[in-house]
């Protein structure tokens, strides 16, 4: 699967050039974990949060230090499931349950795949609203310009370099960092929303909860990591064509690329909470401060203007857009790799569609799907906070799926899941279990 913006992992065998240059090697060693992080502030998170701080101000900024272990542990667990055996992670789901139980997480992976659906039709929309914002013209037309660019780019291969573009566009996000510090900002409320003091109790408020777990600790992100793992460790002169296993390798360079991964994940874990703190507080200090409901990418540019002025419009235009083309293919990979590897079927965007057919209809299907709901549905902001509670209800039986198999010692062996994994682990899937049950019963009843 084409990696936007990373290079190849570290080998076994690295030159003392890059041992000389610690920062060098340090940005070297940043992959998948920094790419997952990334796009889980996608146009779906930005709105999520900003709706978090416009609504109830700082009183949901406990949900940054809660997430961040268990996203730490959700995706370090991926990651090493395909250090540890080479497979991604529909592959392990393959050798670890048998055909009934495959056929039930099979109907799991498709309803995955309508989820991912819907945040890409959201995502296309924030992208047509992004370009509306610069005066482009109707946002509808840009949805659908952009969902078929990316259909084309993605089966054409040439994903890549617009990806490492788009990647480094996303940094414009980092402005809401420097909006805490120019705007007026309650850092005594801000203190008391991280530690939980100021928790609301009405239903519409914890469903919000709910929205923030979807978008933060999303199902598609398992795929993705593992996917892109296993692309990047193909790179490697040891693996030939196929992921090596850390049993592949030497002692020491099986402790190496552990700790080289983790670097990796907890990076892009906490890149991605600094964001999600950022624009909650950044937000509240601004729509929030005022009471100003968001409905609109319009209207959450509101809380960049203390920093940005009339060029706030144009830096959110420019985050949306780009989060949202990073987004679009993952959202889309992601579903479509899992279903292939559970079928043992080829996939990745490195291959062509004849070599990976159903890879390419599942991905096509979502991307044609996606287009026509941004199309013809006109609320994004509404649809990209329905996406982030749709992920959240799905967390919770992938997370259960995938306990099960990083504790296999038959599939892990020795890097089986450690005392400190299986708690956070268990803690987080209980977590989003019970996330999953609320989001479902307010979005029914609610």
């Amino acid at each position: 699967m084409a990696r936007p913006g990373t290079g190849a992992g570290p080998t076994d065998d690295e030159g003392p050039q890059k041992r000389r240059n610690p920062v060098m090697r340090f940005f070297g060693l940043l992959g998948p974990g920094l790419v997952t992080g990334a796009a889980d502030d996608d146009p779906s998170g930005i709105a999520t949060y900003s709706q978090a701080g416009a609504t109830y101000g700082n009183s949901m900024l406990w949900t940054v230090p809660a997430t961040l272990p268990m996203m730490m542990a959700t995706q370090e667990i991926c990651d090493r499931m395909t250090l540890a055996t080479g497979d991604s992670f529909g592959k392990l789901i393959r050798r670890r349950f048998h055909d009934g139980t495959r056929t039930i997480i099979a109907v799991l992976i498709a309803a995955l795949i309508v989820a991912n659906t819907l945040n890409l039709g959201a995502d296309l929309m924030a992208i047509g609203q992004g370009m509306r914002l610069l005066h482009a013209g109707p946002a509808a037309l840009w949805s659908a310009i952009a969902g078929v660019a990316i259909g084309v780019a993605v089966v054409a291969g040439s994903f890549e370099w617009i990806g490492r573009i788009f990647k480094w566009l996303c940094l414009v996000l980092l402005v809401y960092v420097a909006v805490l510090f120019v705007t007026h900002v309650h850092w005594a409320d801000v203190l008391r929303g991280l530690v939980g003091a100021s928790i609301a109790g009405s239903p519409a408020y914890w469903a919000l909860v709910v929205a923030v777990l979807g978008t933060t600790i999303s199902p598609y992100m398992f795929f993705w990591q593992t996917a892109q793992r296993i692309e990047e460790l193909r790179d490697e002169d040891l693996g030939g064509d196929h992921a090596p296993a850390l049993d592949d390798r030497s002692q020491q360079g099986a402790r190496r690329r552990l700790k080289t991964g983790r670097i990796d994940v907890f990076t892009g874990m906490v890149f991605s909470a600094l964001i999600m703190f950022a624009i909650m507080a950044a937000s509240a200090a601004t729509l929030g401060a005022h009471h100003t409901s968001v409905s609109s990418a319009a209207e959450a540019a509101k809380a960049l203007q203390p920093i940005a002025g009339s060029y706030a419009s144009l830096l959110f235009a420019v985050g949306f857009i780009g989060s949202g083309v990073l987004a679009v293919p993952v959202l889309a990979a992601a579903g479509a790799a899992g279903m292939a590897g559970l079928l043992d079927k080829q996939w990745g965007l490195e291959k062509s569609p004849q070599q990976a057919p159903l890879f390419y209809i599942l991905l096509g299907v979502g991307i044609v799907a996606g287009t026509l709901l941004a199309v013809f549905i006109h609320n994004p902001i509404q649809i990209l906070v329905l996406s982030a509670t749709v992920n959240g209800i799905a967390a919770g039986p992938f997370l259960v799926i995938m306990m099960l198999i990083s504790r296999d010692r038959g599939i892990m062996g020795r890097y089986r899941n450690g005392p400190l994994a299986q708690w956070l682990g268990w803690i987080t899937t209980a977590v989003m279990c019970v996330a999953g049950v609320y989001g479902t019963w307010y979005t029914i009843w609610g």
